[in-house]
């Protein structure tokens, strides 16, 4: 496998968090956006497509093996909304503030018990824009929509979400764990398994 592997993003929290899981296995994760590559539209309906649609889209474009990363958060008092909009809850692509804001409005007065959440977290790993088998893993962390954010760490949702066992925010965490706990750590760990498992 070449060296280097293309994200299939510009957030630089993910950049961050990839960087960090590849760091043992020698691998250079670089941005598309730094090899000049614009995001995929993103017109799956469910998190495997679309992440799949990201990887053959930087794959073809960079000539680089590519991973993509398709997450979000659901909540099951909102029949599993922000889910693939997550990022772009509030109608902004990005802000995490005004996500977290309208969260936490169509929370507004929900019991603790009816809180549950998940974030989940889909990645695809092409070899190539064409591959017939890419290698798919998905994690999934469950626990509640808090009713204020909590923490100055992770991005996005992470001050509204406390983790099932934690007594910490996910933006609480120490970033070792949470990369160890996080949906996007299962996915990794599953995803580095099968790695090997194929290489050999």
């Amino acid at each position: 496998m070449d060296k280097r592997i293309v994200l299939a993003s510009s957030n630089r929290g993910k950049l961050a968090e990839f960087s960090a899981l590849f760091a043992e296995s020698g691998i250079e994760v670089v941005t598309q956006v730094s090899l000049g590559v614009e995001d995929a539209e993103e017109t799956g309906l469910t998190f495997v497509e679309n992440a799949l649609l990201k990887a053959r889209h930087a794959a073809q474009a960079t000539g680089l093996p590519a991973l993509a990363d398709d997450s979000g958060l659901c909540v099951a008092h909102l029949h599993g909304a922000p889910g693939l909009y997550s990022a772009r809850y509030s109608g902004v692509h990005g802000d995490s503030a005004a996500n977290n804001a309208k969260l936490l409005q169509d929370m507004r007065d929900v019991p603790t018990p009816a809180r549950g959440a998940f974030f989940i977290c889909v990645l695809a790993l092409v070899q190539h824009a064409d591959d017939p088998a890419p290698l798919i893993a998905e994690g999934r962390w469950h626990g509640c929509v808090l009713d204020s954010p909590r923490g100055p760490g992770g991005f996005g949702y992470d001050p509204l979400f406390l983790p099932e066992g934690q007594a910490l925010s996910a933006a609480e965490l120490e970033p070792a764990v949470k990369n160890r706990l996080s949906h996007r750590g299962q996915a990794m760990a599953l995803l580095r398994e099968r790695l090997r498992h194929d290489i050999g």
